[in-house]
C-alpha cells in the first residue's frame, strides 16, 4: 500500500509540472516569431533594391550593347552578322576619297551657343584624294551630299585614320531619352567642287552624362548619295560641351581692353591670381598690358610663384590678341616742345614726333633708338606728364593749329639729332600735333580732347 501511494504522489507531481509548464508558454511571446518592424524594414529594402535594378537596367543595357557593337565591329562585324563586306574606300578611278575639317573648332562650346571656327570664323570641310592631297573638284563625289553628326569623344583615340564604317556608326551619340535631339540646326550640307561649309549649329546638352564626357562632331556621306563607293568620314578633335551656365565665367577670344581680368587664360575668377592681381590695382586687360609693357618682371612678382614659365607663356600669348584701340598718348621732356615720344593704348611706344613728323620706330637709326630710349625711360618716370590724344578729333583740328616750336630753342643734342633727319626721306605727318606748351594740370580737356593724366 505505501507503494501504491508513493507511485500515485510521483504521478501527481508529474501532472503538476506539466500543467505549470504549458501555463508559462502560454503568458511568453513565441521567441522564434518576428517583430512587426523587422518586418517592415525588409520590405522597404527589397522595395528600394528593386527600384534600383529597375533604374539601372536600362543604362547597364546601353553600356553593354555599346561595348558588344565597338567589339563585333573590330573583330569584323560584317562578316560575322553575315551581311556584304563594306565598300572599300575610293573612287571610280581607285582614288583614296577621304573628308576632312579644315578648320578647328572655337573652344570652350556651351550649350545654346553657336558652333563656330577658331575667331569665329565658318567651319569649312573638304574631300580629298588622300593619296595626293588634292580636292576632288569634279565627278559626283565633288557635289556628295553630307549629313553632320555627333560621335564619342574617344572615337578614334588611337588616330587610326582606317576605321570601317561599322566602327564610325558605333560610336554616333544620340540624344538622352526624354530630351530633344542632341544637335540643332542645319544637319546636312553639299558640297561644291569638293569645299563645303558647315551651317548654323548648336547643342542642346551638355557632354558630362557621356562615356567619354567628351563630344567630337562627325561627318559622313548621307545615305543613298555616291552609291557603291565609299568616302572615309570626317571628325573633330574632341571637345567637351557645357552647360550655358557656365558661359558668365568664359575666356574671350579675342579678350576686349575693357574686360575684366579674369577673361584672360590661367586666371580664374575669383581665384588666387584674380585677388592678387585685383589688391594690385589691376582690374582689367588693359591694366594688365600696361604693366606688363612698363614693368613685366613686377607683373610676375605679384602673380607669385603659383604662376610657370607655360602659364605665363599662354596668358601672354592670350592677352596680346586684344585689339586696341585709337588713343595715343605723348610724353615730350621739360628741355623741348617739339620732339616726343608716342604710346598706344597700352603705353607702348609706338614712334617719335620731330618737327611735327612722325617717324616710325623701324626708320630710325641705332643712335636715335637709343636716344628714344632715353625718352621712353623719362616718360615711365615721369607718366603724370603724358599728355593723352583722342587721335581723330585731333586730325579734324589739324589745320587750324600751327604750333610747331622753332628748332633755335632746342637744346644742342637735340638739334643734332633732329638734324640727322635732313638727308632722309620725309615720312607722313602725324595726325597728332605738338602743342606749344603742356596745359596747366587743372584744367579739363580742351580743344582736341587734350588733357593731362591724373
Amino acid at each position: 500500500m505505501q507503494a501504491r501511494f508513493i507511485e500515485r504522489s510521483t504521478g501527481m507531481a508529474r501532472e503538476k509540472r506539466s500543467l505549470e509548464s504549458s501555463s508559462g508558454d502560454e503568458g511568453q511571446p513565441d521567441s522564434k516569431r518576428p517583430a512587426l518592424a523587422s518586418v517592415i524594414v525588409e520590405a522597404l529594402k527589397v522595395d528600394c533594391l528593386q527600384k534600383l535594378c529597375s533604374s539601372l537596367e536600362p543604362i547597364l543595357r546601353r553600356v553593354v550593347s555599346e561595348e558588344v557593337e565597338r567589339a563585333l565591329a573590330k573583330l569584323g562585324s560584317a562578316k560575322l552578322s553575315g551581311r556584304s563586306s563594306p565598300k572599300c574606300i575610293g573612287g571610280p578611278d581607285g582614288r583614296n576619297l577621304q573628308l576632312h575639317f579644315r578648320s578647328r573648332l572655337s573652344l570652350p562650346l556651351f550649350t545654346g551657343g553657336k558652333v563656330e571656327g577658331e575667331q569665329g570664323a565658318a567651319i569649312h570641310v573638304v574631300l580629298i584624294d588622300a593619296d595626293t592631297g588634292h580636292v576632288i573638284t569634279s565627278g559626283p563625289e565633288s557635289a556628295a551630299k553630307l549629313d553632320i553628326i555627333v560621335l564619342e569623344g574617344d572615337f578614334n583615340n588611337e588616330d587610326d585614320f582606317n576605321w570601317t564604317q561599322e566602327e564610325f556608326e558605333s560610336h554616333v551619340v544620340k540624344e538622352r531619352e526624354g530630351k530633344r535631339p542632341l544637335l540643332n540646326g542645319d544637319l546636312q550640307m553639299t558640297l561644291k567642287d569638293g569645299v563645303g561649309t558647315l551651317g548654323e549649329l548648336t547643342f542642346t546638352d551638355n557632354s558630362s552624362w557621356t562615356r567619354s564626357r567628351k563630344f567630337r562632331l562627325g561627318l559622313k556621306v548621307a545615305s543613298g548619295c555616291c552609291g557603291g563607293i565609299r568616302i572615309r568620314e570626317a571628325k573633330t578633335d574632341a571637345f567637351t560641351v557645357k552647360d550655358h551656365r557656365g558661359e558668365l565665367y568664359k575666356k574671350h577670344y579675342p579678350p576686349a581692353l575693357n574686360d575684366e581680368v579674369w577673361r584672360l587664360e590661367k586666371i580664374g575668377k575669383d581665384g588666387s591670381f584674380h585677388k592678387r592681381l585685383s589688391k594690385a590695382g589691376i582690374f582689367t586687360v588693359e591694366d594688365f598690358l600696361r604693366v606688363v609693357v612698363r614693368d613685366s618682371q613686377r607683373l610676375r612678382n605679384i602673380l607669385g610663384s603659383g604662376m610657370s614659365n607655360k602659364m605665363w607663356d599662354v596668358l601672354l600669348e592670350h592677352a596680346k590678341t586684344c585689339v586696341l584701340g585709337g588713343k595715343l598718348y605723348v610724353y615730350y621732356p621739360e628741355d623741348a616742345k617739339n620732339v616726343g615720344v608716342v604710346f598706344n593704348n597700352i603705353y607702348e611706344l609706338t614712334g617719335l614726333i620731330a618737327n611735327g613728323q612722325y617717324y616710325k620706330m623701324d626708320s630710325l637709326s641705332d643712335d636715335q633708338k637709343v636716344y628714344v630710349d632715353g625718352l621712353v625711360k623719362n616718360a615711365y618716370e615721369n607718366w603724370m606728364h603724358v599728355i593723352e590724344y583722342d587721335g581723330q578729333t585731333l586730325l579734324d583740328i589739324k589745320q587750324n593749329q600751327n604750333t610747331a616750336a622753332s628748332q633755335t630753342d632746342i637744346p644742342t643734342h637735340q638739334q643734332d639729332f633732329l638734324n640727322s633727319y635732313d638727308h632722309q626721306v620725309t615720312l607722313p605727318t602725324l595726325s597728332v600735333p605738338v602743342p606749344p606748351e603742356r596745359p596747366p594740370r587743372d584744367t579739363g580737356p580742351t580743344a582736341g580732347v587734350l588733357f593731362r593724366l591724373q
